[in-house]
């Protein structure tokens, strides 16, 4: 880090707080607004430092917002954690429509362009996969042997098929068979077969349990591109005569695609038919304050593109979602919001938890001390433009712009919804090192501080850290912007290059166990 670099960074006028750039020691003295401020303990990078008195049971303020309460007295210079600060509800002023940004858009002429995969109905991939998807756990063994068949030399007479993936997962039996679980369930695996990412599909069952492929693929009017009749091809386990048979004859079927596959090549492609997952995971005190709102100039330069990023993680955007109804396009996309945030607040209380459990350990270890801080981080991903829809989880996304989806905060879950959805890139942003990756959707890491850049090199394609150290929000911003061309285009990220992203298929189960 720059000598030069500040010791803290004050984010909005009326805050509390402000934010250690790097670990402080007690004595030390911070300029801070004009003022000077003398650290009573030691403070680690990212966690807040006191700049004023604040008496117990009093709202404490960060990003110009509240996200505690002083549960004693806070005098200047003192570490603002979870010691001294903690959450009491909200009384939020829900605005609707009141603050609708309007967007510049780039003419057409001047968009971006990326070198993608045209599909025959249209939408464009980011990569060229086949995937084996399994209906239920009992098939999730022969879909990995099948997928296993087509690594290394497998494929060398195949250059554009990126590889074969097995949709797996750890459901698909044991559930209501009217319920909305199987109903999320078909509509998740639906989304990855029909995948702009993917050329070409078949569905691998037992045969008896209750998510069945035939009434899938009704439900969801799923077709196959990569077949004549346009019917998905089905693989059941027990109807082939066991594992042995199913898997080769899956083997037999998916060799039968790899011709079809490979004879997709990029060309250019409008910037507009990039659709951008963005997300959080292992968060500090510098996400929202470096990578997170990098995430959000580039959520804005992609919408005057004529693209689409949406954001996720409904559970870390408790307690902010009052920022983001103003914003909405209509009353009705804003109370959609709304009621995702009270349908949280259920189903927590009903599992004998509070949304405030998270953070989580590491995320508290890393500056982060409520859910309110958190949220209002991770909110600066969406950027300032407007919210032009809200979309259940996993459902597809029909319109272009600044979206919303309803997912869980972890991380894998999030992911697979957004994935689901159609999102064919995404953005993922970590302070204390997590290492996603996902297929067939690539995944750029961005790094909150440069510590953690150089630590996990191998892990990391973007350090956004380097706003600690005087860049600009906007500089790193058009970095990852670029980067996110330069990947769609083929460029292979970190954790493609490690191998990571076969593992990571999770869908959201919310119901009972049968």
């Amino acid at each position: 880090m720059s000598s030069s670099a500040p010791q803290v960074l004050f984010l909005r006028e009326g805050d509390d707080v402000a934010v250690a750039c790097r670990p402080l020691s007690a004595g030390s003295v911070v300029a801070v607004n004009g003022s000077e401020v003398q650290l009573r303990t030691d403070v680690p990078a990212g966690h807040k430092i006191a700049l004023h008195l604040v008496r117990e049971g009093d709202p404490v303020r960060k990003y110009g917002q509240i996200i505690g309460f002083a549960t004693r007295s806070i005098e200047p210079g003192d570490h603002v954690h979870v010691q001294n600060m903690a959450v009491k509800p909200l009384q939020l002023d829900y605005e609707y429509s009141t603050a609708v940004p309007e967007v510049q858009y780039v003419p057409e002429a001047e968009r971006r362009t990326f070198q993608g995969f045209k599909r025959p109905d249209g939408r464009v991939g980011t990569r060229n996969y086949l995937a084996v998807v399994s209906t239920v756990n009992c098939s999730a063994s022969v879909s990995r042997f099948i997928a296993e068949r087509f690594r290394g030399d497998a494929l060398k007479e195949f250059p554009n098929v990126d590889g074969v993936i097995a949709v797996k997962h750890m459901t698909g039996c044991g559930m209501n068979i009217n319920g909305e679980d199987l109903r999320m369930l078909e509509r998740t695996l639906a989304g990855y077969a029909r995948h702009a990412n993917v050329a070409g599909y078949i569905v691998v069952g037992l045969g008896c349990e209750v998510n069945q492929a035939v009434s899938m693929v009704q439900h969801t009017n799923l077709i196959s591109l990569g077949t004549p009749s346009r019917v998905p091809t089905v693989v059941s386990i027990q109807e082939e005569g066991g594992v042995t048979k199913a898997v080769e004859r899956g083997i037999k079927e998916i060799a039968a695609l790899l011709p079809y596959a490979n004879g997709f090549t990029r060309s250019t492609q409008p910037a507009s038919e990039l659709f951008v997952a963005t997300n959080c995971g292992g968060s500090d005190g510098n996400s929202g304050v470096t990578a997170n709102p990098a995430v959000g100039w580039m959520t804005d330069e992609m919408v005057r593109h004529g693209g689409t990023s949406v954001l996720a993680e409904t559970s870390e955007t408790y307690g902010a979602e009052h920022l983001l109804t103003r914003r909405a396009v209509s009353r009705e996309v804003g109370e959609k919001l709304v009621a995702l945030m009270r349908w949280w607040e259920k189903y927590t209380s009903m599992h004998g938890a509070e949304i405030d459990n998270n953070p989580s350990p590491g995320n508290k270890a890393g500056g982060l001390t409520t859910i309110y801080e958190k949220s209002l981080g991770a909110l600066a991903k969406g950027g300032t433009s407007p919210l032009v829809d809200v979309l259940q989880f996993a459902e597809p996304i029909r319109k272009r712009g600044f979206l919303f989806m309803d997912t869980p905060g972890h991380d894998p879950v999030s992911i697979t919804g957004l994935v689901a959805g159609g999102c064919n890139v995404v953005v993922f942003t970590t302070g204390r090192g997590s290492v996603f990756g996902c297929k067939p959707a690539p995944s750029i890491k961005v790094a909150t501080n440069t510590r953690l850049f150089e630590h996990m090199n191998d892990d990391m394609d973007i350090n956004a850290g380097v706003i600690l150290e005087g860049a600009s929000v906007p500089d790193v911003g058009r970095v990852l912007f670029e980067k996110i061309l330069s990947v769609a285009s083929g460029e292979r990220t970190k954790s493609e290059l490690s191998g990571i992203g076969d593992e990571e298929f999770v869908p959201w189960m919310t119901g009972a166990v049968l």
